[in-house]
């Protein structure tokens, strides 16, 4: 993120909170926030009771902070609106996949030796897009080159030739908007969380068969753990990559059996993407059609010293944890009923995805995909990242070991031993507001050495 130019009005805003009495405290709390760039403030007080006696031992209030409230962290994992916050999940999410594949966190070493593939499931087409293709040597090649090709009812000849940077903003538009399947791809989008449900069943099942058992033998010997993550292709539609692992009954704890290969789970992987399929509620303007994974289903061994290493597999999983729709020239925010879609600050083909979001939405057979509430996501409401029980920790678990860690370094008001199981424990908490000005966010950076949003310059604000 570029640093911002410092304007002899930004250095007065500077200079201001500089010279605050409490600056110290205010310093110290905008450092444990960790750069957070809109921070909830919030009113409140906390008593420390004995339940016998009512005596109060410890007090504390918001008052005594720099402007009356206490400032926490967003916890947001999008990164446009955060980027401080989304790291720390970026980070969280790093260490869940990697723990599942190399072992830590509660995870055993031995795990390494689990069979283990990091596949990659694509949508259909829709329609030909504008694509970047490079090849071996960084030399971009032809998007769409067709000697042959056909003019299309809208009049458009279907053929680019033109050789599209890794930026350019033509990436993932269609050659002819007009004969693109926008309804196809909201679908999709919207259906997607539902595909691959039937997937991890199908999945189950040919392993099942593959290995010549009865369902219940096979959940006596054998788990099969996942992690996934979603990802936007240009185009404005998701595909999703994971982490498919084959364990012992008890998950990384237990050694698979000898049965549970890698050829096996590969061969697993590929008949479960072309034996699923989704059908799309029917209505008298949209008939129902029926939804499948693209043909494109990608099936790599992780090992430690292969091509595609565990820390490889990780880092690119947890690169797209934080990241959504915004990354394909959409909002990261709600599309509201009476906002005008000529007026967003979005590219045309996102355009008309949102539109056709909101005029699907509107029909009562597609109401329960609630393509309305999330037309800025173009259809998608899934998690974007998941996982199986098993897989390894939880992003709940390295939460609260760094809650502790922070504790154990800056111990707070702490009840004597003997009083421990006696003292009850009252808090009350009201929003006060959110975000920071920007002589806040510009000393904020300062202070933490972390990209914080840096927002416009508003006077009346500070």
């Amino acid at each position: 993120m570029p640093h911002p130019v410092i304007t002899p009005d930004d250095a007065r805003l500077i200079a201001k909170i500089l010279d605050r009495s409490d600056f110290d405290r205010w310093a110290a709390r905008a450092r444990s926030t960790g750069g957070c760039s809109q921070p909830i403030f919030l009113h409140g007080n906390v008593d420390h009771v004995h339940k016998v006696t009512g005596e109060s031992l410890h007090h504390y209030t918001t008052d005594s902070e720099p402007d009356g409230a206490l400032p926490v962290a967003c916890k947001t994992r999008r990164a446009t609106r955060c980027p401080a916050c989304a790291e720390v999940y970026r980070a969280d999410t790093y260490q869940l996949i990697r723990a599942g594949l190399t072992g830590g966190k509660g995870v055993p070493e031995t795990v390494t030796k689990h069979p283990a593939a990091f596949v990659t499931l694509t949508a259909p087409s829709f329609g030909p897009v504008h694509a970047h293709r490079g090849r071996s040597g960084g030399r971009a090649e032809r998007c769409h080159p067709r000697r042959d090709a056909v003019t299309c009812p809208h009049g458009v000849r279907m053929s680019c030739t033109a050789k599209h940077s890794a930026d350019d903003s033509r990436l993932g538009a269609p050659l002819c908007p007009d004969c693109y399947d926008y309804s196809g791809s909201v679908l999709f989008n919207a259906l997607a969380p539902e595909l691959w449900r039937r997937y991890t069943l199908a999945l189950r099942r040919y392993v099942v068969r593959a290995a010549g058992l009865t369902l219940k033998e096979f959940r006596e010997s054998a788990v099969i753990s996942f992690a996934k993550v979603a990802e936007y292709q240009r185009r404005g539609v998701v595909h999703f990559h994971a982490v498919i692992r084959l364990d012992g009954p008890d998950g990384p704890h237990s050694s698979p059996p000898s049965w549970a290969t890698f050829t096996l789970l590969e061969d697993a992987v590929r008949h479960a993407a072309s034996a699923v399929s989704v059908t799309t509620p029917e209505s008298p303007e949209v008939p129902a059609r029926s939804l499948t994974w693209g043909t494109q289903v990608d099936v790599k061994a992780i090992t430690a010293s292969g091509a595609l290493t565990e820390q490889a597999v990780a880092g690119y999983i947890a690169k797209y944890a934080t990241k959504a729709a915004e990354c394909v020239g959409t909002l990261d925010r709600r599309v509201h009923e009476n906002e005008d879609l000529a007026a967003l600050p979005i590219t045309p083909h996102a355009r008309r995805l949102i539109a056709e979001c909101l005029r699907l939405g509107d029909l009562e057979e597609f109401a329960d995909l609630r393509l309305v509430q999330w037309a800025h996501m173009l259809g998608f409401r899934g998690h974007f990242s998941t996982k199986s029980r098993r897989y390894s920790t939880t992003l709940g678990a390295l939460r609260q070991a760094r809650i502790d860690f922070v504790r154990q370094q800056r111990p707070g008001w702490q009840p004597p031993d003997e009083q421990a199981a006696e003292i009850t424990v009252l808090a009350e908490w009201r929003f006060a507001h959110q975000g920071l000005t920007r002589g806040e966010a510009l000393v904020t950076a300062a202070l933490t050495g972390r990209d914080v949003l840096i927002p416009p310059n508003s006077p009346s604000a500070e």
